[in-house]
């Protein structure tokens, strides 16, 4: 007497059949690409306590280095997520090549605007700025920090060697000095100004996203059209507003 050997289906089997559908890519675009928007969103929030003063910033940035496991544990969520975004969104774009192998004679007479024929470029442009940036500030291997002390230059050293003395609780501690570290990365004239258009950048890539999403998911109305398109302009606005404050008023020696 046989035995039939049943097969269990893979827990991600559902996974890899909706990456294979346009469908099912376009909807994991929309999503990975809200989650990476909330991602900016609080890392900008966080960022922003660069305006509140030394203190702020660097028990901020002390408080998620003592995450440890989870923090390492969110990077790589936040990697894959990333990853897929892009790898899905490259997917859709060969297909969309191939279903039209001859390109318009004419792209301006297209009914779509330039942030939309361009989502690709723009997102492969953002990935290269999120490399420069884990480069300069993560890596600390763009440039070096000038110490000095009573006016003099006494050392040159990574940016990220920079400490900070500070008491807890009455214990004298040593921290990593990223308010220190933040001002000396924007005092770069070529830095700030990449950082200014990598952040532009990122809001053409950002509102065509989020104006789409929508109609993505099916949600689109012409009741309610208007308010998505301010909720698109003004998540926009915010996030390239408050990144690009922070370069701005860093050089021109606002904070």
């Amino acid at each position: 007497m046989s035995t039939a050997t049943t097969v269990q289906p893979s827990s991600l089997a559902w996974l890899r059949n909706l990456t294979k559908s346009t469908v099912g890519s376009k909807y994991l675009v929309g999503i990975t690409g809200l989650l990476l928007t909330g991602f900016v969103l609080a890392h900008m929030a966080g960022n922003l306590q660069v305006f509140i003063g030394r203190e702020a910033l660097n028990k901020y940035a002390l408080a998620i280095k003592e995450m440890g496991p989870l923090l390492w544990l969110a990077r790589g969520g936040l990697l894959a997520i990333f990853l897929m975004h892009i790898l899905l969104a490259l997917r859709l774009k060969k297909k969309s090549m191939d279903a039209r192998p001859i390109r318009y004679r004419n792209e301006d007479t297209v009914q779509a605007t330039w942030a939309s024929r361009h989502m690709v470029l723009t997102g492969l442009v953002i990935l290269a700025f999120v490399l420069f940036h884990l480069a300069h500030f993560t890596f600390g291997i763009v440039h070096e920090a000038d110490v000095v002390v009573d006016g003099q230059t006494v050392a040159t050293e990574n940016f990220l060697k920079l400490k900070e003395k500070y008491v807890e609780n009455g214990v004298p501690k040593e921290r990593h000095d990223v308010y220190a570290m933040v001002i000396h990365g924007f005092r770069s004239l070529p830095v700030s100004v990449l950082y200014i258009i990598a952040q532009v950048l990122l809001g053409v890539h950002l509102f065509h996203g989020l104006h789409s999403v929508f109609q993505t998911f099916g949600l689109n109305h012409h009741n309610w059209n208007v308010l998505i398109r301010w909720f698109a302009y003004l998540t926009t606005a915010a996030i390239v507003g408050g990144n690009i404050a922070m370069p701005v008023a860093i050089y021109f020696r606002l904070i």
